[in-house]
Order: structure tokens, then C-alpha cells, then sequence
């Protein structure tokens, strides 16, 4: 893979605006459009990376979004099961102290 860090030498297509004799003028287009080329190809390789790059995290983002639905179902079910645990909990409480409330009473009229 190229080396796709931007720096200032590498994007600098131009160099200067020094009188160039009209023998020299072709010579320095060309050279400057071979420059202007490396410049937009290794911008090109830079986006195309970018690109790349978001489109990984827009993925991984995707995948946590459906990770936290699902745990929040999950916790919500949770919730549900431990009200019920706890309302089963105190009828039950209820109920046992009641039948030993009888319990009692029965002993206590069986004894008299």
C-alpha cells in the first residue's frame, strides 16, 4: 500500500512563478500536470480510505444499536419477572402468616 499521509510536498503542484522561457513552458506543464496527477491520485487513495473507514463504523454503530435493543428487551423482561418474583413474594408472606395465625388459633382452642 502507498504511503497515503497528506503532507505539503506531496500536494504542492506548483512551485513557483519564476519566468519560464517559451523552450522551457512545455517541459513545465508537463511537469506540472504529472504533479497535479500524483496530487489527485493520492487525494483519491486519502478519500477512498476515508470512505472505507466511515462505512466500518457506520457498520459497527449498526451492530451496537442492535446489541443495546436487545439488552434493553432483555433488562426489560428482567424487570418484569423480578416484579412478579416479588408480588408472588409477599402473597405468599401473606399466606404463610395467615395459616400461621391458624395454625395457632387452632392450638390455642385445642388446648382450652
Amino acid at each position: 500500500m502507498t504511503d497515503l499521509k497528506l503532507t505539503k510536498n506531496k500536494i504542492v503542484t506548483f512551485d513557483g512563478h519564476e519566468k519560464i522561457s517559451a523552450l522551457k513552458a512545455p517541459t513545465k506543464l508537463v511537469e506540472f500536470g504529472e504533479r497535479q496527477n500524483e496530487a489527485n491520485e493520492l487525494l483519491a487513495d486519502n478519500i477512498t480510505e476515508l470512505i472505507k473507514r466511515v462505512s466500518a463504523l457506520e457498520e459497527k454503530q449498526a451492530q451496537n444499536t442492535e446489541v443495546m435493543r436487545r439488552i434493553a428487551e432483555e433488562l426489560s423482561a428482567f424487570k418484569k419477572e423480578l416484579d412478579r418474583v416479588r408480588l408472588s413474594e409477599k402473597l405468599n408472606s401473606g399466606t404463610i402468616e395467615r395459616l400461621s395465625n391458624a395454625l395457632r388459633l387452632a392450638e390455642e382452642g385445642g388446648q382450652s
